[in-house]
């Protein structure tokens, strides 16, 4: 008698494996990561290679003790790492990093059952939480170093952190945001890298226009009805690195065209409530974490019923 195999939806066949999916973000994810190495130094090498491979070996760890089928290959445990690291700055203790790498694979993703099953976005999440245990060293910002190798222990301060407290003299121009010349999370700062890794993975379908567009035209537009600078608004935070890399994580955010529409929209206008009103500068993180709890509930509002059919209950 053949063995009944019973798996979770969808149930249909395509080359494109997970792995591959993540391959294409982890190419996606290299000119950013180059950027990174380029505007602070070599340390932020070391940050993302410590984060990789404590993901890795988290992800490896946990599957063994709960004896549960090895999913490291899947290297999704890579892009979790890589993100994570992008939202860190590049001064952070590398011990730090780890904890964030651990609760993000054991705590956002395995004990809620694994890729596909976390109700929120992993890096995300793991950056909140270090934000919230260690906010001194979270937001302690080295100088971009004008694209030298040489690291630099000056301090700096993030374009919406100067903008908040009313220092715009000192502001980066359009060109050095656009570049990553100016103080940020190592991976969030170089504006052309995160735009150019955004095209491949819109070129391989790996991720679609409405939330990346939804989310980003949402933050220009109610920055114009609010009277600030466009431009800076869009490049000075973490709103690019979000939109295109961490509002479009499939498990996390919703599935219907019209949902990731709205999933953006909600970010963008907590992101711009947050920013604008808030007590914190930047509110990508919070946008995406907090949508993320309302993705079945959008999903839910959204799925379309079946030709022919009556309403889904």
């Amino acid at each position: 008698m053949s063995k009944l195999i019973s798996t979770v939806s969808p149930h249909f066949h395509t080359p494109r494996t997970t792995q591959k999916i993540m391959l294409d973000v982890i190419i996606a994810l290299i000119p950013a990561a180059i950027a990174s190495v380029l505007i602070f130094g070599l340390r932020s090498l070391l940050v993302i290679a410590d984060c990789v491979a404590v993901c890795l070996i988290s992800e490896w760890g946990f599957e063994k003790i709960c004896k549960k089928e090895n999913t490291v290959s899947d290297l999704s445990a890579v892009v979790t790492g890589m993100l994570l690291a992008f939202n860190l700055p590049v001064t952070i203790p590398l011990w730090q990093a780890s904890l964030g790498s651990v609760i993000a694979i054991v705590v956002v993703k395995q004990l809620f059952g694994g890729i596909g099953q976390n109700f929120a976005n992993p890096a995300i999440t793991a950056r909140i939480i270090l934000m919230t245990a260690f906010s001194g060293s979270m937001t302690t910002w080295a100088a971009p170093q004008a694209f030298n190798l040489v690291p630099d222990a000056t301090t700096s301060a993030t374009p919406l952190a100067m903008a908040a407290k009313g220092e715009l003299d000192g502001l980066p121009s359009y060109l050095d945001m656009f570049l990553g010349n100016r103080g940020g999370c190592l991976g969030e700062t170089c504006a052309l890298a995160l735009i150019l890794g955004g095209l491949y993975l819109l070129v391989r379908g790996v991720i679609s226009w409405h939330t990346p567009v939804a989310f980003i035209g949402t933050v220009a537009i109610m920055s114009l009805i609010c009277g600030k600078d466009v431009p800076f608004q869009l490049m000075a935070g973490g709103l690019l690195l979000g939109a295109i890399f961490m509002a479009t994580d499939y498990s996390s955010t919703p599935a219907t065209k019209l949902g990731k529409i709205i999933f953006g929209v909600g970010c963008g206008l907590i992101t711009i409530l947050i920013r604008f009103w808030g007590n914190f500068p930047e509110g990508v993180s919070f946008s995406i974490l907090l949508m993320n709890i309302l993705t079945p509930y959008i999903d839910r509002l959204t799925r379309q019923k079946p030709i022919g059919g009556g309403a889904l209950k």
